[in-house]
């Protein structure tokens, strides 16, 4: 099995840090509205790799926070005249409903951000002791981004060509910083905001430490797969490689999974572009099944064009699947309990051509499109392959070859 590797920007093959067991972790969402279709990409994508995953036999621990934290929240809770934690709560609600209805399974765990506070102030407190990290006058905590020599490895950018590029914070006391490049770990409360008591001020976490901190607590200093969509490579993803190393002395992700983007009609998705829709707009219209199958349509590395014709093409051939299956349900319903004949047998041994073509596909870096295809020729083959005058033990092997592989696709035939 072989995977597309960010850091080093090549496929490599995979080899768990400890044998039958893989430690996953997955960037979740901001929760302060309803996940749109962006959103969804990366929750199917690696729903699907995990799912393939315990399909080979692996022992998957996949984690998966929620930021229940952030100036979004804020500025939501100020906007409907409530507190944060009251906002974060529903749309947490919310997204889970939405991840059902996308046949995604619930994470392992999934952490929240506020429930992590003493582990990020650990492992602040580490950084300082250690010389990466610093308090300002006014109690902001920084990260001393050249302190880190491989900084820029995952993103492959040169530090000396790169310009402060956390996610856009107004951050107090900005100008305590020692260098422009650094970014805050900690900082000061505003007024009406929520916050923690720390060493160094009344705040609340900068946006990258507590990836680092729930990855720490769940999976360990190390562990297999890092993922989400390529927009966290910088500086997300980067800061937290910094974080972590920087504090346990050890790489922290052996592999970093990223998805392309989806656009709508050849755009980027906005708001300011009328093309912005959530997953619940979305399902009001159309099956979330479809979405899904959707999704996973496109090698998760390409990017994604969202569009009525795509959706529709998406739509027929998850009903061709479904009606195969349905075809054999009609077929066992009436077949006869005789013993399977050495035709059939035979048959059965054909159908193992696709099952390999599925597991190449998706053993090369995950390519759903092709594995899809695959599963395409497995279902034309029932369907002429089959009829009233075969036994109902060929029907069932035959129908649940069908299904194992629609199982790994997260599609409910």
């Amino acid at each position: 099995m072989k995977i597309y590797n960010t850091l080093t920007k090549s496929k490599q093959e995979f080899e768990p840090l400890e044998p039958g067991k893989v430690k996953m972790y997955v960037c979740g969402p901001t929760v302060y509205n309803y996940i749109h279709i962006g959103n969804a990409r990366p929750m199917v994508v690696f729903d699907t790799v995990r799912r393939y995953l315990e399909y080979k036999g692996y022992e998957v621990t996949y984690i998966s926070n929620f930021t229940d934290v952030d100036d979004k929240i804020i500025q939501r809770a100020i906007e409907e005249g409530t507190d944060a934690d009251t906002i974060s709560k529903r749309y947490i609600i919310e997204c889970k409903k939405d991840m059902e209805g996308l046949q995604v399974r619930p994470a392992t765990i999934h952490p929240l951000a506020t429930e992590e506070i003493p582990g990020m102030l650990e492992m602040i407190q580490t950084l300082i002791e250690k010389g990466y990290a610093y308090a300002a006058s006014d109690g902001t905590v920084y990260y001393r981004t050249r302190k880190f020599q491989e900084y820029g490895k995952l993103s492959h950018k040169n530090i000396d060509d790169l310009q402060a590029g956390h996610r856009e914070i107004k951050v107090t006391g900005s100008e305590g910083k020692e260098d422009e490049l650094d970014f805050v770990l900690w900082k000061p409360k505003k007024e009406g905001e929520p916050y923690w008591t720390s060493p160094w001020c009344d705040g609340r976490p900068g946006w990258h430490i507590e990836c680092s901190v729930m990855a720490k607590k769940y999976l360990g200093e190390e562990i297999d797969i890092h993922a989400g969509g390529e927009d966290l490579i910088f500086p997300h993803h980067e800061n937290e490689i910094a974080q972590s190393e920087a504090c346990n002395g050890k790489q922290f992700a052996k592999y970093w999974m990223h998805n392309a983007f989806l656009n709508i009609d050849n755009k980027k998705m906005s708001k300011s572009a009328g093309n912005f829709f959530t997953v619940r707009e979305i399902s009001e219209k159309i099956d979330l099944q479809v979405i899904r199958f959707f999704i996973l349509s496109a090698h998760y590395r390409s990017p994604l064009n969202f569009s009525a014709e795509l959706v529709e093409a998406s739509k027929n051939g998850l009903e061709r699947i479904i009606t195969a299956v349905e075809h054999l349900n009609y077929l066992l319903e009436n077949a006869q309990n005789k013993v399977i004949t050495e035709e059939e047998k035979e048959k059965l041994i054909q159908t193992e051509a696709f099952v390999r073509k599925y597991e190449t596909a998706m053993e090369d870096d995950f390519n759903t499109a092709d594995a899809i295809a695959a599963l395409f020729e497995l279902v034309k083959y029932s369907n002429t392959n089959t009829s009233s005058e075969n036994t109902k033990e060929y029907l069932q092997i035959l129908k649940k070859k069908i299904l194992i592989l629609c199982e790994i696709l997260g599609i409910v035939a």
